[in-house]
């Protein structure tokens, strides 16, 4: 827990992987203004709408053999049914909202803002939200995200 919080303590807004003057990697920080919406105005988020829902994503950082990516995730309302295997693991910390998360076996975990969540890959059930804003961090072991 120690690593995956000193990880998104460093994030910010350098680009991806980028390597500076020398080789030298530098950390990638978000901060609280841009985690309060800014970040949506200062980069292109990648919009989707399905059944009537938006999503705005914006990619913070993504490795470079795309297995481990993090960004900030903003939705209204939307009710997603995960009959699939859920592809990877997600740690997610909600910023605002709320989500309410039904396993295929009926267990319900409510998850609100300050609070955070980890789907484990394969997981299967019900996503809920009447709307949430969150900083995912994503980690795919056997495959590119």
């Amino acid at each position: 827990m120690r690593k995956l919080i000193a990880v998104l303590l460093c994030l910010s807004l350098a680009p991806c992987g980028q390597v500076l003057a020398e080789g030298t990697l530098h950390p990638v920080k978000i901060s609280q203004s841009q985690l309060a919406g800014e970040i949506f105005k200062q980069r292109e988020p990648v919009v989707q709408t399905h059944d009537g829902n938006t999503t705005h994503d914006v990619e913070v950082f993504r490795t470079d053999d795309e297995k481990f990516d993090v960004g900030v995730w903003d939705s209204g309302a939307a009710r997603m049914e995960i009959n699939t295997p859920y592809p990877y693991n997600e740690y997610m910390h909600l910023l605002k909202g709320s989500v309410t998360l039904t396993s295929a076996d009926g267990q319900v975990t409510e998850v609100n803002a300050g609070e955070s969540v980890i789907l484990p890959m394969g997981w299967t059930g019900i996503w809920d939200t009447p709307g949430c804003l969150k900083v995912y961090v994503i980690y795919a072991p056997d495959k590119n995200l």
